[in-house]
């Protein structure tokens, strides 16, 4: 059978569809197979960040800092704003009028340790730090912004956090965003944060939005337990093992899949730290993946770079703010088999299978493999049975009978 290939993680055993990807669609981001099929069966974890909430109007980390210095030091904020997005550890910016602290707090702006930068901030505005320092209010501030309405990135993510029986999706935003797409759902989807989320399990128990980093307090009298300076992650990750421990945990049940995050990103930083080293001594903790966006094509030595960071990268176009994940993400939850609206996956199926086999482009012949492939062989019987109903050639139920025939190691078989 015609398999497409791309570059594999060379730490992962090779199966009949290790190396196999699927094309969800014209302009959309291909995904391993491998992941469609954890996700298929339950054992999928979704990690968000920051770059999920910015469609919603709220700040990502670097511009959540630049926020934060125009409230409590306009003369930080006017030379670190005409730094570039871009801009590398050699960039100079114009210094001149500001004390040497500040000066220590720019350079670590232009190397984009933003968690440092806060806690150089609130140490130099409050001395102590403490859950209602000036820089943690000014955090405060910028996140309860009125208006701001989930976007549909977070109703697709709700919805391939279905695991199956439960739904269960882990966050380093401080917002309530995803929760907000299902307030009408029956079961409530419950939050939790630091200690109080539940120990990683394969149970329907271990469930709800999972604010690792901590959750703002939606009423502004109350304390928020942020994690946002070096000084709450040296605490969280280092002393405490909060975060590595659940990450380290879900990491061998789930495959973990990043959304949401730039390289550079601290959280990232800090959540690779977490199962990296593990993942050289121990062989059970699962791959890992992470959306991967790209200006062009791309770049076979930073796929690499990720690869050589225990991350699978699956690259899709940043073009018009990033839509293509969207669209990437809303797809696949339509196609997920967690979707209780299958007539709309049947209607695909019969739609492509209605043409030819060979007249069909790669990633419609792909996608109907993969929906044979996924299923057990009672639903196998009955998309041949839905194929030949709907006037399909003999190549694509040759297809279908080939995949239930398959020696293959999936599951359902």
């Amino acid at each position: 059978m015609r398999q497409r290939r791309y570059t594999r993680n060379q730490s992962q055993p090779f199966t009949a569809t290790s190396d196999r990807v699927i094309p969800l669609g014209d302009g959309l981001a291909a995904i391993p197979e491998r992941l469609l099929l954890a996700h298929a069966r339950g054992e999928v974890l979704f990690i968000a960040g920051a770059g999920v909430s910015k469609p919603a109007g709220l700040p990502d980390f670097r511009k959540l800092v630049l926020d934060v210095y125009a409230q409590l030091d306009s003369a930080v904020h006017l030379v670190i704003d005409k730094i570039p997005h871009d801009a590398h550890n050699q960039w100079q910016p114009n210094l001149s009028g500001l004390n040497h602290q500040q000066c220590a707090e720019v350079r670590r702006f232009v190397r984009k340790d933003f968690d440092v930068v806060l806690g150089m901030l609130e140490r130099r505005m409050d001395d102590v730090p403490h859950a209602r320092s000036r820089v943690r209010t000014a955090i405060a501030n910028e996140l309860r912004k009125k208006g701001v309405k989930p976007a549909p990135i977070h109703r697709a993510l709700m919805q391939l956090a279905d695991r199956g029986g439960a739904l269960t999706i882990a966050t380093t935003n401080f917002d309530f965003l995803l929760e907000e797409t299902s307030r009408k759902s029956n079961p409530k989807v419950q939050s939790y944060a630091h200690g109080g989320i539940p120990r990683p399990s394969r149970k329907e128990d271990f469930a709800g939005v999972l604010h690792i980093h901590g959750s703002l307090a939606p009423d502004p009298a109350r304390i928020s337990d942020l994690i946002v300076t070096d000084r709450d992650f040296g605490e969280y990750y280092l002393r405490r093992r909060v975060v590595p421990d659940f990450i380290y945990d879900a990491a061998r049940l789930f495959n973990i899949v990043l959304v949401g995050y730039s390289a550079n990103d601290p959280p990232m930083r800090y959540l690779l730290n977490a199962v990296a080293a593990d993942g050289t001594r121990f062989d059970d903790l699962k791959e890992r993946f992470a959306f991967v966006a790209w200006d062009s094509e791309p770049d076979h030595v930073e796929l690499q770079d990720w690869y050589g960071r225990g991350i699978t990268p699956i690259p899709y176009s940043d073009a018009k703010s990033h839509a293509a994940l969207c669209r990437t993400l809303e797809r696949w939850a339509i196609l997920s088999a967690h979707n209780v609206n299958k007539v709309r996956i049947d209607a695909v199926f019969k739609r492509i299978v209605r043409n030819s086999r060979k007249s069909v482009n790669d990633s419609e012949r792909d996608l109907v493999d993969h929906l044979a492939r996924r299923a057990d062989n009672n639903e196998r019987v009955r998309l041949a049975k839905l194929a030949s109903q709907s006037g399909a050639d003999m190549e694509w139920l040759d297809a279908i009978m080939s995949i239930i025939n398959e020696n293959s190691t999936e599951p359902h078989q």
